[in-house]
């Protein structure tokens, strides 16, 4: 089953879908619409409204959902799909999902709810969509990698392509583990409200990574591949 945070509409999640029907049948359960940073929410309160779609790659069941990529895979899993899916992909996200960035990930989030149901899954990200020619390459060898390997119990994949072109990218550096390193740079502006103060976030990065870490793999133009630990 194939999920993401960026809409059904992504030219990302159909690459993911058109890849991962070469090692079986595929169902994609994806929001309706950009439901980026929203972590692993998921909705508790609110009936979600799911429907069928067409979908443009053949052999594809399709369905949009209007709640969260958390909601995608609690759907799919429990009531979607004919069974428990053995494996769920979410991306291929626009926009890296690395170090800190994690914790705020829709496309994480919609893995870590996988893990849960105890679901092999894999989160795939790049950090521009301009270099598709790395993903092109790499994609199916890494997705057949990750499948085979096994994963402790509450844990994911968590790959991420680089912003280079083909001839640029070093290869895979695998086992790579979070960047804890200081990596906000964020502030807050005042832009006009009609009633109250108003503030718009401006994001920053900083871009320095310890080595052996997923930032670090990808400053140096390396796919980062790694594990990430689920609570539990």
């Amino acid at each position: 089953m194939i999920t993401n945070d960026d809409g059904i509409e992504s030219p990302g999640l159909r690459k993911l879908a058109e890849a991962a029907g070469r090692f079986g049948r595929v169902w994609v359960v994806a929001p309706d619409g950009q439901r980026s940073a929203m972590s692993h929410s998921y909705s508790w309160r609110e009936d979600i409204r799911v429907w069928k779609r067409d979908y443009p790659v053949e052999g594809v069941t399709a369905y949009a959902c209007d709640g969260t990529p958390a909601d995608c895979v609690r759907l799919g899993v429990l009531q979607l799909l004919p069974g428990k899916p053995d494996y769920v992909f979410a991306g291929i996200n626009s926009g890296y999902n690395i170090s800190h960035d994690i914790q705020y990930s829709a496309t994480v989030g919609a893995v870590m709810e996988a893990a849960l149901w105890g679901v092999h899954a894999i989160a795939f990200s790049q950090g521009n969509v301009a270099y598709q020619d790395v993903v092109d390459r790499y994609l199916t060898e890494i997705m057949e990698e990750c499948m085979k390997l096994p994963l402790e119990p509450g844990q994911v994949w968590n790959v991420n392509f680089p912003c280079c072109g083909l001839a640029d990218c070093k290869g895979i550096r695998r086992d790579c583990t979070l960047s804890m390193d200081p990596f906000y740079t964020d502030h807050y502006e005042e832009v006009p409200a009609e009633t109250g103060v108003a503030y718009r976030l401006v994001p920053g990065r900083d871009w320095k990574g310890s080595e052996g870490t997923d930032l670090a793999a990808v400053i140096d133009n390396y796919i980062a591949v790694g594990k990430v630990t689920n609570l539990r």
